[in-house]
């Protein structure tokens, strides 16, 4: 009965017969005796027991896991363990309970390999979208063998070619989503650059339609000219090539349709604006000791007849990239004024760029392990470093070309995203020097600090004692641990050039016998229109404002405070509108003092048992000495005021916007838990408004409690910070003190 539900149609059974046959002749000299006929043994049993199904495509399993073994032998190079493991999984699906007999009938390599397939159809089937937390667990089952993730990639690559004309939309959709983010991006990292640009080609094609076949139609339009100019170009090099006595073949490559479309949204221009279409290849018969040799040779040829763009040189002979790639670039202008990019390796090169890290390996000698394993374990450590969708977005840019290497004089490399400049690799080294830096020297040439870097610079920091970190800085850097660190160093700054400024102001006031007063200074400051006092100290440390003229400017507004003082004690108190315990403290009416910046005549502070701050409900209470102290109406002090002395309040308001900064005290208990300090510190410290001034924290029997003293503008920023404090990890109660 279940056989019945599954059967081969004519067409699968002649194509899996040809497949089979195929793979039998290129695998004969790795196969061992029996092979052959104990995966057919476990493949009619899987079909007898009823476990193969087709898929949600429709395609026949065992037909499919054939397709994808000829693309892991073809395409990768794989020998007997990945394409038997490739045929085994197809058929079990999902049955762990089988790998013991496979590894029994097969030995632990294929075992290994199906037993990291299925891990990863299990993740598949409690979620079919890639999400940040399952990502680190699918990374990680890629550790049981590197062959599992070349097969993956196989799989995709085979399962995008057959779903073409599927009545399927959502699902066809879904695949070539994931086949653009993730596996493209996989095969570019293990060097899989034919089967990488067919995976954006076919993902371009299915989730760009109408895109994909414009540029399709266009290249097959304009395929007869396109080849003729690359004869034209082709004929004299060729010529020149052979006199020089050099074995050779000369390929010319249309770029892929998925990497004209990127070119096109990027330049914002039609297909005809594309100028760099195609690629011409010259792979060299050349023996190992005479590669390096010979390439520059062919580069030394061509630039000699055509004008080359030396901004466009791509050298990784000397320097390989971290997948094994090895190959010359270089763009030169042809025939007609056209730019046409030369590719120069040798046969080994070219295998290697065909078939990415397993031909790397073979040439190499090198089999699984080693090199997979350092890979893996980079993979491993970067996971370990964070979580969540920082470590998706990290993986995927690590996965992506977007990257440079640079050396230090030394020689050691260090590795950058694109765009990073010399400050960028100062602060890399240490934060002293990035601190100091002035400049560099790349490649022996001296650049400024904002000079971009490429791969391949060999860089050297220039510095000076007197140098110091500027906030455009943080413009010029690419990497967020130079930002951070920028930061810091401004933040440390500032706070020395506010206390040096201040110490020299104060003994510049003692020097001239006048007292130094806190509350007349505030009006001095605020009257010479700076709204932050720490702009007022930088002034003075940069030498733009004078002491001795500050000094003069606080004697006259001291003296003019006094005398409105005086002025204001011959006024009977009785003129203060206050109210009675039992009315409301703020009702808004025409006697009620309006507190802001520009209130002359009235000596006026904020009481330090409560701390009001901008937007606070407040009142004011005329002290013995005629001055008056504004109180929250909420004051732990409130109640007693009001029910002894209800004829000194005066009823008060804010008026405008808040201008000054003011002094806040925050308790806050929780778990003492490890970072949590350290977590407290970063949401007061990413907002620039607020400026922590110190911090007290005692923990006991797993709880911490302790204080945090802020400096903020209002209540509403106030209200902000603790609702961000209350949703930290950990956090129990956050409240104002």
């Amino acid at each position: 009965m279940e056989e019945e539900k599954f059967a081969f149609t004519p067409e699968e059974l002649t194509e899996t017969k040809e497949l089979h046959h195929d793979l039998k002749e290129k695998l004969a000299d790795s196969l061992m005796p029996g092979d052959e006929e104990r995966l057919t043994a476990f493949i009619e049993q899987t079909i007898q027991q009823g476990t193969v199904h087709r898929d949600v495509f429709g395609l026949n399993p065992i037909l499919t896991s054939l397709q994808t073994a000829r693309i892991t032998v073809d395409e990768i190079g794989l020998r007997r363990d990945g394409v038997i493991a490739t045929m085994l999984y197809g058929c079990l699906g999902d049955h762990l309970e089988a790998v013991e007999e496979i590894r029994k009938a097969f030995g632990d390599n294929v075992a290994r390999i199906v037993h990291g397939l299925i891990r990863i159809q299990k993740l598949y089937e409690k979620n079919p979208v890639i999400e940040s937390e399952n990502f680190r667990n699918l990374l990680l089952s890629f550790a049981e063998d590197m062959r599992v993730i070349l097969i993956m990639i196989a799989d995709r690559v085979n399962i995008m070619r057959q779903i073409r004309d599927t009545p399927n939309r959502q699902a066809q959709h879904e695949v070539s989503e994931e086949a653009s983010y993730l596996y493209a991006p996989l095969a570019h990292k293990l060097g899989l650059y034919t089967l990488k640009s067919e995976l954006e080609d076919l993902s371009l094609k299915y989730l760009e339609h109408d895109a994909y076949y414009m540029i399709k139609e266009k290249l097959n339009a304009t395929k007869k000219a396109r080849d003729a100019y690359i004869d034209r170009f082709i004929g004299p090099v060729k010529a020149r090539l052979e006199e020089a006595g050099l074995k050779f073949h000369i390929k010319g490559r249309t770029k892929s349709i998925h990497s004209i479309w990127q070119k096109m949204k990027k330049q914002q221009c039609g297909f005809e604006g594309i100028y760099d279409l195609f690629a011409i290849r010259i792979i060299l018969d050349s023996p190992l000791e005479k590669e390096k040799q010979q390439c520059w040779q062919v580069y030394s040829i061509i630039t000699d007849m055509y004008q080359p763009n030396p901004k466009r040189l791509r050298d990784w002979l000397s320097v390989p990239k971290s997948n094994g790639y090895e190959s010359l670039h270089i763009t030169v202008l042809g025939p007609e004024n056209k730019w046409v990019e030369v590719q120069i390796r040798t046969e080994r090169m070219d295998d290697i760029a065909e078939h990415g890290l397993a031909a790397h390996w073979r040439y190499k000698g090198i089999k699984s392990g080693g090199q997979m394993d350092e890979w893996l374990a980079n993979i491993r450590s970067a996971l370990e470093a964070g979580d969540g969708l920082q470590v998706m977005d990290q993986f995927r840019m690590d996965l992506t070309p977007d990257e440079i290497y640079a050396f230090t004089p030394k020689g050691d490399l260090f590795k950058f995203p694109a765009g990073a400049t010399v400050l960028d690799f100062a602060y890399r080294i240490h934060s002293k020097i990035g601190n100091s830096c002035v400049g560099g020297r790349v490649n022996g040439k001296v650049v400024s600090m904002r000079q971009e870097l490429h791969s391949g610079d060999s860089v050297e920091i220039i510095t000076q004692s007197n140098q110091s970190p500027k906030h455009d800085w943080l413009n010029i850097v690419k990497t967020s641990k130079a930002k951070s660190k920028i930061r810091l160093a401004l933040k440390e700054t500032q706070a020395k050039e506010g206390l040096y400024a201040k110490e020299l102001l104060e003994r510049r006031f003692k020097n001239k016998k006048v007292e130094m007063e806190e509350s007349v200074m505030g009006h001095l400051i605020k009257k010479m229109g700076f709204k932050e006092t720490s702009d007022f100290y930088r002034q003075i440390a940069d030498g733009k404002l004078d002491a001795n003229e500050v000094i003069d400017r606080y004697v006259a507004v001291r003296d003019h405070l006094q005398n409105a003082a005086r002025e204001h004690e011959t006024v009977s108190a009785e003129n203060f509108a206050y109210e009675s315990p039992d009315e409301e403290l703020t009702r808004s009416d025409d006697d009620v003092l309006t507190i802001d910046q520009n209130l002359k005549g009235i000596d006026y502070q904020l009481a330090p048992c409560c701390h009001p701050i901008y937007g606070d409900r407040i009142f004011g209470f005329v002290t013995a000495g005629g001055g008056i102290k504004i109180h929250r109406t909420d004051c732990p002090n409130a109640a007693e005021m009001r029910r002894r002395f209800g004829y000194r309040i005066v009823k008060a308001r804010w008026s405008g916007k808040g201008q000054s900064k003011y002094a806040i005290t925050l308790r806050v208990i929780g778990n003492d838990d490890i970072g949590v300090v350290s977590n407290l510190t970063n949401v007061i410290s990413k907002d620039e408004k607020i400026v922590m001034r110190s911090i007290n924290i005692d923990s006991h029997d797993g709880l911490f409690s302790g204080n945090l003293v802020v400096q903020l503008e209002d209540t509403t920023r106030l209200q902000s910070l603790i609702k961000k404090l209350k949703a930290v990890k950990g956090v129990r109660d956050v409240s104002r003190i």
